[in-house]
């Protein structure tokens, strides 16, 4: 039972940060030398604070490890730590790496091809609209969504990668026994049972907001680059913009209206040297490990079935979301008449309304 691996899940379990066990790695070499020291030499590390030697010293018995593993065991959570060879190998080199990471379902191998997309929790149907559409191309090329599970873009960009039979992994800013937010319940299931969870905080850690800028390193470590769809001027999705930029990853910002609240922190990433999101391309342009893959041609639509106005609306409405008064003024055509086309052509499946009028295709 006394190994190195489990002794470093064991100081997690206590509230030991990675950067601390690092530090007593290199003191000890072998951790389990610092299961076996006496707590006089434990109480003399400079390393460490008052607290955390408590801890140490308190939860250091077997019966503790035991029950951990145990219950850890019990609740079909499995543990990687930095000695396991299914580490992810992307998480290896950045800073202040997790030296344990609980998860539900299995990083795989494939999901070094990843992206994470982030942005705004109170998303606008533009940001909902373009998030769903690079997650269903980035999707379609075989490329893993990284995102954080949270409310807004994360969700939208998870629930549009199982729609589209993707793999997506959802990193937590709590323990994987929390489900945060509530409303995602469901989809915290669904990405463990398709996809992976995953989170450094273990059993019992409740989502504090300290624990999400912390944990958007990982979001961004998994990747080979991220996307910011919208994200206001002080924004947590900023943050993990900024951990990617560190790791030398590359920043794609959706460009937005400089008069949406929303938009103010992706038009400022933009401004300050991350890559405007206009296509797919400016992705596979840019993340060399991506520019092999096959790019999967835009999607045609059948048109038989339709009559020539149908047809002259769709057109429009292809190019993006857009209201249903400027379909007007574009098509030159009676509003009454483009207000029947859009019913029609939603009932047939073929657009759906976003919010305010807005329409887009389907």
């Amino acid at each position: 039972m006394i190994s190195e691996r489990n002794i470093l899940i064991w100081l997690n379990s206590i509230g030991i940060s990675s950067k601390k066990i690092e530090d007593l790695k290199e003191i000890y070499t072998d951790l389990c030398n610092l299961w076996h020291d006496n707590e006089r030499s434990i109480s003399k590390l400079n390393i460490l604070n008052d607290n955390m030697v408590y801890k140490i010293n308190k939860y250091r018995n077997n019966k503790y490890l035991e029950n951990l593993l145990l219950n850890l065991e019990r609740n079909n959570i499995n543990t990687i730590t930095v000695l396991d060879a299914e580490y992810p190998k992307d998480l290896l080199n950045i800073t202040n790496k997790p030296m344990v990471l609980y998860t539900k379902g299995k990083y795989k191998d494939e999901d070094h091809f990843a992206i994470s997309i982030v942005g705004s929790r109170k998303a606008t149907a533009y940001g909902k609209w373009a998030c769903e559409k690079f997650t269903k191309e980035l999707v379609e090329l075989g490329i893993t969504i990284v995102s954080g599970l949270a409310m807004g873009i994360d969700t939208v960009a998870h629930k549009a990668t199982l729609e589209n039979r993707g793999r997506t992994i959802g990193v937590l800013g709590n323990g994987i026994d929390y489900i945060y937010p509530k409303n995602n319940y469901q989809l915290y299931r669904d990405v463990a049972e398709k996809g992976c969870l995953m989170t450094e905080f273990p059993m019992g850690t409740k989502p504090i907001n300290y624990n999400f800028p912390q944990r958007n390193r990982i979001i961004s470590g998994l990747s080979l680059g991220v996307i910011v769809i919208e994200a206001r001027e002080k924004s947590g999705s900023l943050i993990t913009a900024h951990h990617a930029l560190e790791q030398g990853k590359d920043v794609f910002a959706l460009p937005g209206n400089i008069n949406s609240i929303y938009s103010q922190g992706t038009n400022r990433l933009i401004r300050d040297g991350a890559k405007p999101l206009l296509c797919l391309d400016d992705i596979l342009e840019e993340v060399y490990e991506l520019t092999q893959m096959k790019i999967n041609k835009k999607q045609e639509y059948d048109y038989s079935s339709l009559s020539d106005d149908e047809i002259k609306i769709m057109k429009i409405i292809s190019n993006g979301p857009i209201h249903a008064d400027t379909i007007v003024l574009q098509s030159e055509m009676d509003i009454s008449n483009v207000m029947s086309i859009l019913t029609i052509l939603e009932l047939k499946g073929m657009i759906r309304e976003l919010s305010g009028r807005i329409f887009c295709c389907c």
